[in-house]
């Protein structure tokens, strides 16, 4: 799905949390903000610092404590109003993007996203 921005977005967190399948998750609070940013939650794991994470990437072992249940990086896309870009996975109003003619990708607030295509 291709959008254009309609309003500047700034990533406020320079170090995002990565994950690896398996990798130990101690979850924390559960977002809760005007924005409507549902099922993400604060997540740490070890020689990392804390950083959000979908319900949807959080999953137990057999032990029952939580684990990524998939790779994950909660790095944000810096993105200016009337710019490109290519969406490939949409997360509880964040889409991870890709910017068209461009290396750089990260996830973008929905809120600020237009479709320029059909969905």
């Amino acid at each position: 799905m291709d959008y254009r921005v309609t309003a500047a977005h700034r990533s406020e967190f320079p170090h995002p949390i990565t994950l690896q399948p398996g990798d130990p998750l101690q979850v924390g609070e559960r977002y809760q903000g005007p924005e409507g940013w549902d099922n993400w939650y604060l997540c740490q794991t070890p020689g990392q610092a804390a950083g959000w994470v979908p319900a949807q990437v959080i999953g137990r072992n057999a032990q029952g404590d939580a684990v990524a249940a998939e790779a994950y990086c909660a790095r944000e896309l810096d993105v200016d109003a009337g710019q490109h870009v290519r969406g490939e996975r949409e997360l509880n109003s964040w889409v991870w993007c890709e910017v068209v003619g461009g290396t750089s990708s990260g996830w973008v607030p929905l809120g600020v996203l237009t479709p320029t295509t059909p969905r």
